[in-house]
């Protein structure tokens, strides 16, 4: 009997704690998305208050204007704009020549203090700057994309109430997170300061880069020009937009295995590689250095790289 009580302590005992790391675990996952639910703009508003400052405070957190007097730096300008990043020109500088120098010094003992280093760690240094704001910029543009026809469902049920466009926009600023929510935070504030409907939304498409945004900016130009039930033609993109990202998600899913056999085989041939040289180590001994060797492997990586290329617009198409 007091083997069983001890037991039935034990189990109390257990469930308590796990109660307790759940309860935890909740208040802290609770907390956390209401933080994520303030989007920057409404973060800005409340500690300066003045709404000409949150949105030079937003333009100039975005990097807008780097390019300015500059026009080669345009399409920089506009990469930094769609990631959402909050980037100084200068600091983006230096980290990039800071990753230059650490590369230079570990190719440095590779290839020695020379022109060689000192190109490739530039050259990979630019390289991997630019492929990273690419992948913070295609996120973003996802992240984007989701929450898009639930902003256009929260501007229709303010028409439909009775408020002005400017004034609906304002309500997905207020209501949604962000991305979507500081950049209609945005164009509300830009069109309450006095810029023209069409450019306001035509900025929006420039920062954000979404394919469905031309849409909603075509929708919003000929209801601005013609008159007509606003409500209704977003109404209808938002259905679009809904039945677009259904079809793509239904493409992906039938498209998984061929995604995977595509990542399979290019994987194959290097782990194979990899396998031999490791169990052992002399199996390609006598025929590395031979001199047909360089033009094989030349010949190998691009028949790799086209097979690769076809796999990949097998398996990956827009919709």
């Amino acid at each position: 009997m007091p083997a069983v009580e001890l037991w039935i302590i034990y189990a109390l005992a257990f469930g308590a704690v796990l109660l307790a790391v759940q309860s935890i675990y909740w208040f802290l996952s609770r907390t956390r998305q209401e933080k994520k639910a303030i989007n920057r703009r409404l973060a800005l508003g409340g500690r300066l208050g003045n709404p000409v400052e949150v949105l030079e405070t937003l333009r100039r957190e975005r990097g807008f204007g780097l390019a300015s007097g500059a026009p080669m730096l345009a399409g920089l300008e506009q990469l930094v704009l769609q990631t959402g990043l909050r980037v100084d020109p200068v600091r983006l500088l230096v980290l990039v020549l800071a990753l230059a120098a650490a590369l230079f010094l570990v190719f440095s003992f590779v290839f020695g203090v020379g022109v060689v280093a000192m190109a490739l760690a530039v050259v990979i240094a630019v390289a991997g700057a630019y492929l990273a704001l690419r992948v913070v910029r295609r996120k973003r543009i996802a992240r984007f994309g989701e929450q898009f026809p639930d902003a256009l469902d929260v501007i229709v049920r303010g028409l439909r109430a009775g408020h002005p466009f400017r004034v609906a926009l304002a309500l997905v600023a207020r209501e949604m997170p962000d991305p979507i929510g500081s950049e209609f935070g945005i164009m509300a504030d830009e069109i309450t300061f006095g810029l023209d409907l069409a450019p306001a939304v035509d900025n929006v498409v420039r920062r954000v880069g979404h394919e469905d945004l031309p849409f909603f900016a075509v929708a919003v130009g000929i209801q601005n020009q013609t008159g007509g039930n606003l409500a209704e033609i977003l109404s209808r993109l938002s259905h679009l937009l809904r039945q677009r990202a259904k079809l793509r998600l239904k493409v992906r899913a039938l498209t998984s295995e061929g995604r995977l056999s595509a990542l399979s085989l290019s994987l194959a041939p290097f782990i194979l590689f990899g396998v031999i040289s490791l169990i052992s180590p002399t199996y390609y001994g006598e025929v590395r250095n031979h001199p047909v060797i360089l033009p094989v492997m030349v010949v190998g990586l691009l028949l790799l790289a086209t097979g690769n290329f076809i796999m990949y617009r097998m398996v990956h198409f827009k919709v």
